[in-house]
C-alpha cells in the first residue's frame, strides 16, 4: 500500500531529477571551435551523469534512504531528557542557548580564513582543504523549527501565554533572524515566517503574532532603508522598466525567459534566455528556465509534485501522537513550502528579486541534502507509524477458539448436529 512517506520520496526524487537535468541544460553555453577547427563536445548524457549536481543528486538520496531509516522516536523523548524534574523555566534557558548556538553558527562567515564573500554578500564558509562551501543560514532555517518544537513541548499550555510563551520564543527567532538578516533579508524572512506557523501549530495564539507583527514588518521596513541596494529592489519591482538594463534587468529577463515559454516550451535545451541574458539560471532564477523549455506544463509538474509533497507531509504531520514530531514536521513543511513559494514568486515577477532557491531543484548540494536530510526524517515518523499501526492489530494467536470458529463459519452450518 503507497502510504504518504513514499509519496514524498517519489516527490522528493523526481524534483532532484529534473533539477539535475534544468541546472544542466541551463548550463548550456555557446561553445568555441577546437583547436583543429572542430566543435567541442556539449551537453551529453555522459556529462550529465557525471556532473557536479549528479552527484550531489546521489548524496541527497543517500542521505534521505539513511534518515529515513533513522529512529526518530528519541525525539519525542528529548523534552523529558532535558528538563526531567526541573522547574519549567529551564525550557527558555534551553531555547535561548540554542537559539545562540545557532546564532554564533552563522557569525562565523566573518571569520578569517573560512569566510567567502560572493557577489559583495558574506554568507558562506569554506573550510580549508575541503574543496566545497555552504551557508551557514541553510542549517539555522532547519535546526530553528525543532527547536522551537522541542521548547512548545516543554513549556506545554504555558506556550500560550504572553509572557510566558510566545515573548521567550520570539526572543529567540529575532536573534537568529536577526543575524541572517545582516546579509539576506530573503532567509531572514522565510526563517521568521516558518518560525511562526511552528508556534501556532505548537499552540501559541494567534492573535498574540497579530500583536507583535507591526514590530517585525517595522524591522523589514528599517533593514531596507538602511540599505541602497535592497531599496532598488523594491522600486525596480515596482516598476522593472524604469531601468531595464540596471536594477530591474534580473526581473525582466526572467519573465521574458517565461513568455517565451508559452505553452509547450522551446523544448529540453533549446531556451535562449540561458544563454547570456538571464542572471542566475542555474541557481535563483531556474524556474524560468523550466518554463521556458518546458511551457506551462513544465511549470506546472514542478508546482503539482510541490503540492503532493506538501499534502503528503501534512498527512504524516496530522496522524504523528507524539506532539514533537508532529510539531517539527510542520516546521519543516512550512520551510519547504514557504522557500518553493518565496522562488515562484520572485521569478514571474511577483515579487522583488531575492536570493532564493527553489528546493530540490536550483543548484546547491549542501541545500539539496539538507533538504533530503528532513524530508527523510519526516518519511522515518510514517514508518514508525506504520510500525505502531501494525502493533496495535491483533494477531490470531490473541483471538479466541470460538471467535476463531465464528471466523471460520458466521452462520453455524458446520455446527448444527446432525
Amino acid at each position: 500500500m503507497l502510504r504518504s512517506g513514499h509519496v514524498v520520496v517519489l516527490c522528493a526524487f523526481t524534483l532532484l531529477v529534473l533539477g539535475v537535468v534544468m541546472v544542466n541544460s541551463a548550463g548550456m553555453r555557446v561553445q568555441p571551435l577546437g583547436v583543429d577547427g572542430v566543435q567541442t563536445d556539449g551537453i551529453t548524457l555522459e556529462s550529465i551523469l557525471l556532473s557536479r549536481p549528479t552527484g550531489f543528486m546521489v548524496a541527497s538520496l543517500v542521505v534521505m534512504a539513511i534518515a529515513s531509516r533513522m529512529p526518530v522516536g528519541w525525539l519525542s523523548d528529548l523534552p523529558k531528557r532535558l528538563l526531567g524534574d526541573k522547574p519549567p523555566a529551564v525550557s527558555i534557558v534551553v531555547l535561548w542557548l540554542g537559539a545562540a548556538v545557532i546564532a554564533g553558527g552563522l557569525m562565523s562567515v566573518y571569520v578569517p580564513g573560512i569566510g567567502k564573500t560572493v557577489n559583495g554578500s558574506a554568507r558562506w564558509v569554506e573550510l580549508p582543504g575541503a574543496g566545497f562551501s555552504f551557508q551557514p543560514s541553510e542549517i539555522a532555517k532547519w535546526s530553528l523549527p525543532v527547536l522551537l518544537a522541542v521548547f512548545v513541548t516543554l513549556r506545554g499550555p504555558r506556550i500560550a501565554g504572553l509572557a510566558s510563551g510566545m515573548l521567550p520564543a520570539l526572543i529567540a527567532i529575532g536573534l537568529v533572524a536577526g543575524v541572517v538578516v545582516l546579509e539576506d533579508l530573503g532567509t531572514g524572512v522565510l526563517i521568521t515566517a516558518a518560525a511562526g506557523v511552528t508556534l501556532i501549530a505548537g499552540g501559541a495564539r494567534l492573535w498574540q503574532l497579530g500583536l507583535i507583527a507591526p514590530i517585525g514588518i517595522a524591522a523589514v521596513g528599517a533593514s531596507i532603508l538602511s540599505s541602497d541596494y535592497r531599496v532598488r529592489r523594491i522600486t525596480a519591482f515596482l516598476d522593472p522598466f524604469e531601468d531595464p538594463k540596471g536594477d530591474g534587468y534580473h526581473m525582466l529577463q526572467s519573465m521574458f525567459a517565461i513568455a517565451g515559454g508559452e505553452g509547450t516550451g522551446r523544448g529540453l535545451g533549446f531556451g535562449l534566455q540561458k544563454f547570456g541574458y538571464l542572471p542566475e539560471d542555474q541557481t535563483d532564477f531556474l524556474f524560468a528556465v523550466v518554463c521556458e523549455e518546458l511551457g506551462i506544463a513544465g511549470a506546472a509538474v514542478v508546482v503539482g509534485l510541490f503540492a503532493a509533497l506538501l499534502l503528503a507531509g501534512l498527512s504524516i504531520v496530522r496522524n504523528e501522537p507524539r506532539r514533537v514530531i508532529k510539531i517539527a514536521g510542520v516546521g519543516v513543511l512550512a520551510t519547504v513550502g514557504f522557500q518553493a513559494l518565496i522562488n515562484l514568486l520572485v521569478v514571474t515577477g511577483l515579487g522583488p528579486t531575492k536570493g532564493i532557491a527553489l528546493p530540490l531543484m536550483s543548484q546547491g548540494g549542501t541545500g539539496w541534502m539538507l533538504t533530503a536530510l528532513m524530508l527523510g526524517l519526516l518519511v522515518a515518523a510514517d514508518r514508525e507509524q506504520a510500525d505502531m499501526q501494525l502493533d496495535d492489530q491483533p494477531t490470531n494467536g490473541d483471538l479466541h477458539d470460538e471467535d476463531d470458529a465464528d471466523a471460520r463459519d458466521p452462520v453455524g452450518l458446520y455446527g448444527q448436529p446432525a
